[in-house]
Formats: C-alpha cells, sequence, structure tokens
C-alpha cells in the first residue's frame, strides 16, 4: 500500500509540474508584453490549454509509474480525464476547457483506473486495444464522475476555511502556512499540487509563495560554498527539493530556511501579499509569486507594491537567511557548508 501511494503521488506530481510549468514560467511575462505584442496571446493560450490537459497527464504520469503497457497508461489517462473536470458542457453542447479540473479526484480516478487494469491484466489478449480504453471509461472513469461534485465541494470547503482562518488570523496564519510550504517544498509532496488541490488563494497563496522563497534562497545561499554557483542557482530557478535527501539526513540544516519562511508568512499577512492556487507552490521560478502580489495588489505597479515585492521577495529573504546561516553556522555550531553539499552522480 505504501508504494502504491508513493507511485500515486509522484506522477500526480510530475503530471502536475509537467502541464503547470509553461503557465507559471511564462503566463504572466506574456500578459506584460501582449499589450505590445498581441500576436504572443496565442502562445499564452497554448499554456492555459497544457493547464487543462492536467487530468490527462497525471493519468499517463501515474500508468507510467506503475510500468503499465502503452494501451494500459493511455487508458488511465482517459479515465483520468473523464474523471478530472476539466471539461465541462456548455447550454449549447460544446465542450469546453475548464481550468485544471479537481486535482484530488483526478488523483482518485487514476488509482481506481491503475487498480482495474491490473485486475484485468492480460485477460484481454488482443482485443485489449479495443476494450480497455472502453473499459476504462465505463468503470474507473464512471466513477470518478459519480465522485465529482461531492470531491470538489469538500475541496472548496478546505479551501475556503484557510482562507477565512487567514483572513481572521492573518499574521499568525500567514507565518503557519508559509512554514508548512517550506517544509512540503523539501519533500516528495509536490507544492503546487497542495496548492490546487485545496485551492489556496489569497494570503494564503502569498504566504505559502514566500515559504517556498526562503527555502530556495535559504538553501542558495547556504549551499554555495559546497556546490558550483549553477547548483546554488537551480535551488531558486528551479527547485530546493533537489536538498531533499540531506534535510531528510539531517533536518536541522533546514532551520534557518524555516525560521524565514515564519518571518516573511507573517509579514504576508500584514502587508496582505496574496497569490493564486496555481502561484501558491512556485516560489521565485519564472517570477510566477511576485508577478501575480503585483496582480493582484491595490494600485498594480505602484512604487509600493514595487517596494513591496522586491523587499519580501528579494531583499528580506536574502538578508534573514544570511544572518541566521551565520548565527546557525558560526555561533550555535549546528550547520555546516558540506551539509549541503549535492551528490548527482
Amino acid at each position: 500500500m505504501k508504494d502504491f501511494f508513493s507511485k500515486l503521488l509522484t506522477g500526480m506530481s510530475m503530471g502536475i509540474v509537467v502541464a503547470l510549468i509553461p503557465n507559471a514560467l511564462l503566463g504572466e511575462i506574456l500578459k506584460l508584453m501582449i499589450p505590445h505584442a498581441p500576436a504572443l496571446q496565442s502562445v499564452l493560450n497554448m499554456t492555459v490549454i497544457a493547464m487543462s490537459l492536467l487530468p490527462i497527464l497525471i493519468g499517463v504520469m501515474v500508468g507510467m509509474m506503475f510500468k503499465l503497457t502503452p494501451i494500459q497508461t493511455a487508458s488511465v489517462g482517459i479515465a483520468a480525464m473523464v474523471g478530472g473536470g476539466s471539461v465541462q458542457q456548455t447550454a449549447e453542447g460544446l465542450f469546453a476547457l475548464n481550468g485544471i479540473g479537481v486535482v484530488i479526484n483526478t488523483g482518485l480516478t487514476a488509482a481506481l483506473a491503475v487498480l482495474f487494469v491490473q485486475w484485468i491484466g492480460g485477460r484481454l489478449k488482443e482485443y485489449s486495444i479495443l476494450l480497455m480504453p472502453t473499459l476504462c471509461i465505463l468503470v474507473p472513469g464512471i466513477i470518478g464522475l459519480m465522485t465529482l461534485p461531492y470531491v470538489k465541494s469538500s475541496a472548496g470547503v478546505v479551501g475556503v476555511a484557510v482562507d477565512n482562518v487567514t483572513t481572521w488570523q492573518p499574521v499568525l496564519m500567514g507565518a503557519i502556512i508559509a512554514v508548512i510550504f517550506c517544509l512540503i517544498i523539501l519533500s516528495p509532496i509536490s507544492t503546487v499540487g497542495v496548492a490546487t488541490v485545496i485551492m489556496l488563494s489569497g494570503v494564503g497563496s502569498g504566504a505559502a509563495n514566500l515559504g517556498v522563497v526562503a527555502a530556495g534562497v535559504g538553501f542558495a545561499i547556504a549551499s554555495y560554498r559546497a556546490n558550483s554557483l549553477g547548483t546554488a542557482l537551480a535551488h531558486v530557478l528551479g527547485s530546493p527539493k533537489i536538498q531533499m535527501r540531506n534535510f531528510f539526513m539531517k533536518p536541522k540544516i533546514g532551520l534557518p530556511m524555516l525560521i524565514t519562511a515564519a518571518v516573511l508568512g507573517a509579514l504576508a499577512g500584514m502587508l496582505n501579499v496574496q497569490g493564486t492556487p496555481y502561484s501558491a507552490g512556485f516560489g521565485l521560478s519564472g517570477l510566477v509569486g511576485p508577478l501575480n502580489y503585483i496582480h493582484l495588489a491595490e494600485g498594480g505597479w505602484s512604487a509600493k507594491n514595487i517596494s513591496v515585492m522586491l523587499s519580501l521577495f528579494l531583499v528580506l529573504p536574502v538578508i534573514l537567511n544570511l544572518a541566521l546561516i551565520y548565527v546557525f553556522a558560526r555561533k550555535l555550531k549546528m550547520i555546516k557548508a558540506d551539509d549541503y553539499k549535492l551528490q548527482f552522480d
């Protein structure tokens, strides 16, 4: 059971990243450029379409993790698309893309589809290519379609609950959410997946994003002496998740980043730093977090908002991490540069 869920979560995480990364990296930048270069609208549209393909990508990635045959893998993808909820029928009878769907139900449908094709095994023989896709629609796909409205409402309740609590206690909850996402980015779990599953938005999303920023910037600074400059920058431009093994071996190496995350999260609550479910887990990658803050902040590209953006997303993460890494390394002797050494061979 542990192995099953590990493969399921890994496949879901891979599908989420593949589907959302193009829009995350290009979306906000393209929106700034489109008024001056209208032809780029088609590129933005393609990244949005890629996001709506999330359910089928999750299904395919999950199928690959379980080493299913190509036909079985494609069938799992179809079932996941049916249960994902990213396609809806309009009043005119047309089918329209509707965001990324409900990620939890997509994963549930993909899991049922995997169990289903494993149960069937090779019983269909030469008729597999004819019957497998149809059966995956009729059994796990229909089950996913039936559970979709219930799972969607449940996920919505969780998201609303987080939003409400964050509204009541923005500073405290901002700090807690930032620390949680700082920990998640250092685990096998996808921050983007968690944020999209519960549809985390508003200050909760902004705080979560700053938690990822704290981890990325902090590990880049701490690992610079033990690794190359390019590897250090990969923590920020890519993901601090590359430190996952070192963090699990020595959790104390993450203390400076966790404290930084708490401070930044609290400031997010104080200064009303907001985000979307799709920006919460990316940190500084693609400048998704900073640009979403500017986009959602009252006044847009005002001097005040630009100052807040530069302070919270760049200046403070660097200053706080530098100071805390110095304290934990030189004063407390709890960490050292070699603790952050990455081995890729």
